[in-house]
């Protein structure tokens, strides 16, 4: 599929979290824009958003991951097409045309073309 920002967007993140499937992973509080994130503090003390989908709670602190999962989001300008891969929680993995990757929320985007039709 593709889409057209329809916003610009800048990324509020600049050291994103990843993660693997099956690391334990510490839970904090839910996000209230989006929430289907919640805080999340890795083995190495980072932290970031992560999608609840992929994480397993173990208990009311820790949670174990289910999926890799990489937090980059995409600096993205209005009119710029872009290349959609996944959608999650209200955000879309987004290619540019330059090759860069990362996520876009949903809702900064017109979706223009499915690879379907």
């Amino acid at each position: 599929m593709r889409a057209l920002v329809v916003a610009d967007y800048r990324t509020k993140y600049h050291d994103p979290i990843r993660f693997e499937a099956g690391e334990i992973v510490h839970l904090g509080e839910r996000d209230h824009e989006w929430p289907a994130y919640v805080w999340t503090r890795l083995a190495d003390d980072r932290a970031g958003w992560a999608p609840c989908d992929l994480l397993r709670p173990l208990d009311a602190e820790r949670a174990e991951t289910l999926a890799s999962y990489d937090a980059r989001e995409l600096d993205v300008s209005v009119g710029q097409s872009l290349r959609l891969h996944d959608e999650l929680g209200g955000w879309w993995w987004a290619q540019r045309e330059d090759g860069a990757q990362g996520w876009v929320p949903a809702r900064h985007l017109q979706v223009i073309q499915d690879d379907a039709s």
